[in-house]
C-alpha cells in the first residue's frame, strides 16, 4: 500500500470521527437528565465519596456521568456507525465486495494474494449466532470459487477486526477454520505497516484538538446541571 493510501485511510477516519462519533457524542451528553440513569441508591453514595471525596450533589453528579460520557455512551455510537468507516476503508484499501456477506476485497499486503474480508469493530462484537452467519458466508464463497473457478484458498477469506488485542472465545471459534486477523495484525495485513494501528488510533484524539472542542467544558455545564436536579429532588 501506497503512503498516499495510508494517508488516506488516516484522514477518512479522522472524517468519521468529525461527522458521526462527536457530533452524536455531544448531543447525548447535552440531552442527559437525571431520570436517564439507573441510579443504585446503594452505590452513588460510596461513588461520589470514592471520586471525589464527599457526597454532594455536585459529586453524585460526576460520579454519574463520568462513566456515561466516557464509556457506554460513545462505544454505543461506535459501534452503531461503523460501517461507515467500514465502508470508505473499503473504497481506499480495495474495493467493496459484490459477495453476499464479505464486506470488502483488498490485496494482503504481506502474502500478495487477495482477501475476502468480513469486517468486525471489535474484539467481543460477535455472538454466537453470528458464528454460523460468518461460516455459512465463507461456505458460500467456497462453491462460486468453484464453479467460477475462482483460485481461493481458506485463508484468503479472513475476518478482520478493527481493534483489540485479544480475541472472544466466538472468534476463537471461526480461528480454527479461517483467519481472524485483529488490531495491529489487520492493519499490518491491509497497510503493510505494523506501525499503522497506533498511527490511525492517536488522529481520532487529533480531531478533537483540530476542531477546537473542549469536552471538560461540557462535561462541567452537564455535570452542574444534573447536580441541580439532584438538589432539587431533595438528594439520591
Amino acid at each position: 500500500m501506497t503512503e498516499s493510501q495510508k494517508h488516506s485511510i488516516i484522514e477518512s477516519g479522522k472524517e468519521y470521527f468529525r461527522t458521526s462519533i462527536i457530533p452524536n457524542h455531544i448531543k447525548n451528553l447535552k440531552k442527559l437528565r437525571l431520570n436517564d440513569f439507573d441510579v443504585n441508591p446503594f452505590l452513588i453514595n460510596y461513588l461520589a465519596a470514592f471520586l471525589c471525596g464527599d457526597t454532594t450533589p455536585l459529586s453524585m453528579a460526576k460520579a454519574l456521568i463520568y462513566p456515561r460520557v466516557l464509556g457506554t455512551s460513545v462505544n454505543t455510537s461506535f459501534g452503531q456507525n461503523i460501517q461507515i468507516f467500514i465502508s470508505q476503508l473499503a473504497q481506499i484499501a480495495g474495493h467493496p465486495s459484490g459477495i453476499d456477506g464479505i464486506d470488502f476485497e483488498f490485496v494482503d499486503a504481506l502474502d500478495g494474494r487477495k482477501k475476502y474480508c468480513q469486517c468486525k469493530a471489535g474484539p467481543q462484537t460477535i455472538n454466537k449466532d453470528d458464528i454460523n452467519t460468518i461460516l455459512g458466508h465463507f461456505k458460500r464463497l467456497i462453491g462460486k470459487a468453484r464453479l467460477d473457478r475462482m483460485p481461493l484458498q481458506m485463508d484468503d477469506m479472513i475476518v478482520g477486526v478493527l481493534y483489540g488485542e485479544r480475541i472472544s472465545a466466538n472468534y476463537k471459534t471461526i480461528a480454527t477454520t479461517y483467519p481472524v486477523y485483529c488490531g495491529t495484525e489487520f492493519w499490518e495485513h491491509i497497510t503493510g505497516d505494523r506501525a499503522f494501528y497506533y498511527q490511525l488510533a492517536k488522529a481520532f484524539g487529533q480531531v478533537v484538538e483540530e476542531e477546537g472542542i473542549d469536552g471538560s467544558l461540557i462535561i462541567l455545564q452537564k455535570t452542574e446541571d444534573i447536580a441541580k436536579e439532584i438538589t432539587e429532588k431533595g438528594g439520591l
